[in-house]
């Protein structure tokens, strides 16, 4: 890829794109840790919790991936977007 045609624009979005990604994932990690390790020792004491831990850690993911299932588009609409701009 020529440095003239990838602008500052386009690399501030990927930037953008890639780091919002990053930090979301992360952050669903930690949840899915953090619930995963609690759930694990109430589980051992009390086997009725299982299904709400269960559905806890569902709800973590879903952080991760909702936010990976609307970036991910953008991300890719803006490629197309400078590709349709700089092919002139």
């Amino acid at each position: 890829m020529e440095s003239d045609l990838y602008t500052a624009y386009s690399g501030y979005a990927h930037l953008g794109a890639g780091l919002t990604v990053g930090m979301s994932s992360l952050a669903a990690g930690l949840a899915i840790g953090i619930v995963g390790d609690a759930g694990v020792r109430a589980n051992a004491q009390q086997p009725r919790l299982f299904v709400g831990m269960i559905l806890i850690l569902i709800f973590a993911e879903v952080i991760g991936l909702t936010l990976l299932a609307r970036i991910v588009p953008t991300h890719l609409h803006l490629v197309a977007i400078a590709r349709a701009i700089f092919s002139k």
